[in-house]
């Protein structure tokens, strides 16, 4: 699904990323954490196509990302659904709507925007929420309009920016719950995260950043670090 080769990007002086290298494999549910400024957001950043690597290649389907034309990127992006951490709704529209424009843009007709708004907010546990305002709903329930949004136009990878860090425990567990599930429905999930609790107890992929360099890259009983030179070594955990 997506595979990093060498990936590096800098702004300024500052080093984001440093010789990235990884794969996510089609229908994984995996990690990327790190303490803050350790390079997640730029990295969701370049799968997006927001941001372009300074050395290296992205693949998303065995296809380099950098060949793009700048009027295939609209179509690239649809096949991604996006989850941020400030929700990013829109507070004059009802949830419902907010789902519908995220289909608006592609142009979808007025009654499938409409059918498919009530069946991803059904999936998340919103169908009754569907004329509510965001100003009305609950933290947990605002993420989970955000899902629905994301869900929208079924993307086949669902990028997920520190989903849970505004939540309390309890219902930031129902949110990665969620994630779980839409996982297992076949979509790739990619969740940046700082939480170590969550991390944890999924056991997933996980591939851990810190100052811009993978330390670790753990998977299926097997994990690589970087040696002191920073080459990986991988071994069994």
């Amino acid at each position: 699904m997506i595979t990093f080769k060498d990936v590096s990007k800098k702004f300024g002086s500052i080093v984001a990323l440093e010789g990235i290298s990884f794969t996510i494999e089609p229908g994984e549910f995996a990690f990327i954490t790190g303490p803050s400024g350790s390079g997640k957001t730029t990295l969701l950043r370049i799968i997006l196509r927001e941001l372009m690597p300074d050395a290296g290649d992205v693949l998303f389907g065995g296809k380099s990302i950098a060949e793009l034309k700048s009027q295939d990127i609209p179509f690239y992006r649809r096949r991604i659904g996006v989850v941020f951490q400030d929700f990013k709704l829109l507070h004059d529209r009802t949830v419902g709507e907010n789902v519908e424009l995220a289909l608006a843009v592609f142009d979808e007709p007025e009654e499938k925007q409409l059918s498919r708004a009530h069946e991803v907010l059904s999936r998340v546990g919103l169908a009754e929420r569907v004329d509510a305002f965001p100003s009305q709903l609950a933290g947990g329930e605002l993420q989970r309009a955000v899902f629905a949004r994301a869900l929208a136009h079924s993307p086949k990878l669902l990028l997920a920016d520190e989903p849970t860090g505004n939540l309390d425990p309890d219902t930031a567990w129902e949110i990665v719950e969620l994630m779980n599930d839409i996982n297992k429905d076949g979509t790739t999930v990619l969740m940046a995260t700082h939480n170590h609790d969550i991390v944890d107890r999924m056991k997933r992929h996980v591939i851990e950043l810190r100052g811009g360099k993978i330390v670790r890259d753990q998977e299926h009983g097997k994990y690589k670090v970087s040696d002191p030179e920073g080459s990986p070594t991988r071994r069994e955990s």
